[in-house]
């Protein structure tokens, strides 16, 4: 049984760790039962929020604003996690956005973990959710829904309950599985991809909802394409001033 781990979550800019950036990392390190340390940061992920983001986390964009990088946290955050397995609620979700964060970096980065989520699909089938929420709920575990720290903390009073409730020797889902997810490291713009679209914003007077400085070239190659196909419609506005969104 594993009873020492990292709990982590992440908030995130949508569900897709190819295009979505992480918005907030919340994880604690629990040593033989007991919770020791924690870590907590905000992230600028180089563009705006959408407003059902804002709505479900409570995070706005001057939250992010001035917050650093992935880039910048991620010499701090991985001595943090160590050799430790990690605990999740969907923890192969969290995993694969920051392996991408990782692999972007030319960095290594391979884990075991437990998932909560799976542990509860199995014993709980009968509740009509398995979400963290509900379960945080039934099992009556102080829980501020959609933020990273504390849904980090929820899942470690879960999994501890789990535990209390079902374990066994031969139960392997509370023993640490290799998390597998295949990505490809992002190259960063080009310069000529970014005198693009600055040209482009100039010219037909454009917000962009994304930093053009931090941009990925398929990043930077999808929205010249996003940008192309509104002309006409820009154009229409007769110079008006028009956002677009990454």
């Amino acid at each position: 049984m594993m009873n020492s781990y990292v709990s982590i979550d992440l908030e995130t800019t949508g569900l897709n760790p190819k295009t979505d950036k992480i918005i907030e990392i919340g994880a604690v390190k629990v040593e033989d039962g007991k919770i020791t340390e924690r870590f907590s940061t905000y992230v600028n992920p180089g563009r705006k929020l959408e407003q059902r983001i804002i709505e479900l986390t409570g995070i706005r964009d001057e939250d992010l604003s001035d917050a650093p990088v992935m880039e910048e946290i991620l010499p701090g955050l991985l001595p943090f996690l160590g050799d430790l397995p990690f605990l999740g609620h969907s923890i192969l979700f969290d995993f694969s956005f920051l392996k991408k964060a990782a692999v972007n970096q030319k960095m290594t980065f391979e884990k075991t973990g437990v998932d909560t989520l799976k542990i509860a699909r199995k014993y709980l089938q009968s509740l009509e959710s398995r979400s963290l929420d509900f379960l945080c709920e039934y099992y009556s575990i102080p829980h501020q829904a959609h933020r990273a720290l504390a849904d980090a903390e929820a899942t470690a009073s879960l999994y501890c309950r789990l535990i209390n409730d079902f374990y066994s020797a031969e139960e392997d889902l509370f023993c640490p599985k290799p998390l597998i997810y295949k990505v490809k490291r992002d190259q960063p713009a080009s310069k000529a991809q970014k005198e693009r679209l600055y040209k482009l914003i100039a010219q037909h007077k454009l917000i962009l909802d994304a930093d053009v400085e931090m941009l990925s070239r398929s990043e930077a190659s999808r929205l010249t394409d996003i940008i192309r196909s509104k002309i006409p419609y820009i154009s229409e506005k007769q110079g008006e001033t028009c956002h677009i969104t990454l």
